[in-house]
């Protein structure tokens, strides 16, 4: 009898350790918590300004984020990190610095203060020579004035490593809770889920399966980020994400005739590089917004 009891206690005591490991985490964030309710067609997207304004400014720098944070048309405000050679996140879009400052060099051959010396404004205008590339404490800072939320995308392949140093930035910063992170890489997003899963995370993807869902599960993405042709070759995998609760984002979207199209499908959210133009057609097309 004794034997019996002990045994039954046991299985009562593994029974509520597998309730609770088995048990969604009460800190999992879904694509309602940060989107709102997921779109249905027709509905109007919320939009994302890409690399900040660049309609009004050169792209990721402190004017155009500032632009970007000032326009209430937005509710996300993107960006791209890469390190340093000293391993600074810096926040830059393109494989080497040619375009944007006139070297062919990349962010990660160049330490900060190499990096800090560079004229990232001048391409753009006269009126912005000068300009400095930002490092991500210092957009962070700039966006504790502000209440948009914060898409972050982590450029090529990155190591646990590597992550901690961004993470490091996020936890120091006064608006964690606003930072969503994304990327194209598989590695990157699977690290990210090991090293930082409280940390909502989206999934940069050019072509959808048929049914994404799966994928998205495994990866521990709340949504996907893919181009307008991609939804309107498989609106069925749209609908699909929609139904298993995970949120679906268009870039870089720039005309009334890709606006038109997604919001047709009930995409959640616009990338774009025009968000005062993206406005004024959804007030127009889209009543009550």
């Amino acid at each position: 009898m004794k034997r019996a009891l002990v045994l039954a206690a046991s299985g009562v005591v593994l029974a509520l350790l597998n309730a609770v490991l088995l048990a969604p985490s009460s800190s999992q964030v879904y694509a309602s918590d940060v989107f709102g309710a997921l779109r249905l067609p027709g509905d109007p997207a919320f939009i994302a300004g890409h690399r900040g304004d660049r309609s009004v400014a050169p792209e990721n720098t402190i004017p155009a984020f500032t632009a970007a944070f000032e326009n209430d048309a937005m509710q996300f405000v993107e960006t791209d990190v890469q390190l340093s050679r000293d391993g600074v996140p810096m926040l830059f879009h393109d494989t080497t610095l040619e375009r944007v400052a006139g070297t062919s060099a990349r962010v990660g051959e160049l330490s900060e203060r190499q990096l800090k010396r560079l004229d990232v404004g001048a391409f753009y205008g006269a009126r912005f020579a000068g300009t400095r590339m930002p490092s991500l404490a210092e957009f962070l800072d700039l966006a504790a004035d502000y209440d948009k939320r914060l898409l972050i995308e982590l450029k090529s392949d990155w190591t646990l490593s590597e992550i901690d140093r961004v993470l490091a930035v996020v936890d120091a910063s006064a608006v964690g809770s606003r930072v969503m992170l994304q990327s194209f890489s598989i590695e990157t997003l699977q690290n990210l889920q090991e090293a930082a899963p409280q940390i909502p995370r989206l999934m940069l993807i050019r072509e959808l399966p048929e049914d994404p869902v799966p994928m998205a599960r495994q990866l521990g993405v709340l949504a996907l980020g893919t181009t307008a042709r991609a939804v309107t070759a498989a609106p069925e995998a749209l609908q699909r994400l929609h139904e298993a609760g995970f949120g679906v984002l268009c870039y870089t979207l720039n005309s009334e005739r890709s606006w038109a199209e997604v919001r047709a499908l009930g995409v959640d959210g616009i990338i774009t590089d025009t968000p005062s133009e993206l406005d004024g057609w959804l007030a127009q097309n889209a009543p009550g917004t």
